[in-house]
């Protein structure tokens, strides 16, 4: 009985806790969704009003219509699931690589490529700019996505998830004459099903997201993305028009909240994963 008082007050505490930190991180979105549908007078009103008098709806599609955002939509998702593409096409192979097979060099090799992670994007966007202004496809859509068509992470992640695949399981498929291109794709794939999910989930979200490469590598409105078409709205004659702007912010979040939405249960999967038992 006394446990069970002293466990009632530690459980409200997490759970004010919990809200606290929930609060937190949701106030930046919900401020930005009460922006997007207010008049811009409203906007600037001190102390703000989390509720709009009336929700202008007129907004999206005043963000949607001040540029050629079907373009920059379109854009956005041939790159971000291009770039989703030619990352599985190279990281499962490298992993599978160094999780299952012995060769030389591999502990070096394998260092070498976790070493890139530690490379800042803005620290060799200049060579990478000049290699691409060399092959042509500078302001293409070849070029936002060539620069991420690997991921060290991503041979990192499946790396991990592929030593825990029992080596019998595989040794029964060699007896069976599988080749190892069949017991990659038949065996160890749809085992990491939810690490691929979650790595395609966060790659997706940050190449999604992602300003600087595209405002870099493009210098018109044929291979600009999203994120650069949206900061255009802040250059408006006479200020910046908040409710357009969050109503544009709005247009860039929701498509990544509905595929979160689908895929937050292979994500906790991916991450309690323990193998075959």
């Amino acid at each position: 009985m006394r446990a069970l008082k002293t466990s009632l007050p530690i459980k409200l505490l997490n759970g004010i806790g919990l809200l606290i930190v929930v609060a937190i991180f949701a106030m930046p979105f919900i401020w930005m969704v009460s922006t997007s549908l207010k008049t811009l007078g409203e906007t600037m009103i001190f102390p703000p009003k989390w509720i709009p008098d009336q929700l202008i709806w007129q907004n999206f599609i005043d963000a949607w219509n001040s540029g050629p955002f079907l373009r920059y939509f379109i854009n956005s998702i041939i790159v971000s699931v291009g770039i989703l593409i030619f990352q599985f096409i190279t990281v499962i192979p490298a992993a599978y690589a160094f999780a299952r097979y012995e060769f030389r060099f591999k502990n070096i090799l394998f260092g070498l490529v976790m070493m890139t992670m530690m490379i800042p994007a803005q620290l060799i966007f200049l060579p990478v700019f000049l290699n691409l202004s060399d092959w042509g496809i500078l302001d293409t859509l070849w070029g936002l996505i060539l620069p991420f068509a690997t991921s060290a992470f991503g041979i990192f992640l499946l790396r991990q998830t592929f030593k825990q695949v029992p080596e019998e399981l595989l040794e029964a498929a060699r007896l069976d004459n599988s080749s190892e291109f069949k017991i990659m794709m038949k065996i160890m794939v749809p085992m990491a099903k939810p690490t691929l999910i979650t790595l395609g989930l966060f790659n997706f979200i940050t190449h999604w997201n992602d300003y600087f490469w595209p405002l870099v590598m493009t210098t018109t409105e044929k291979a600009r993305t999203l994120p650069v078409g949206i900061a255009q709205l802040r250059q408006v004659d006479g200020g910046v028009a908040w409710n357009i702007l969050m109503a544009g912010n709005v247009i860039l979040v929701v498509p990544i909240l509905i595929i979160f939405f689908f895929a937050q249960r292979h994500i906790i999967r991916a991450f309690t994963y323990t193998g075959v038992k």
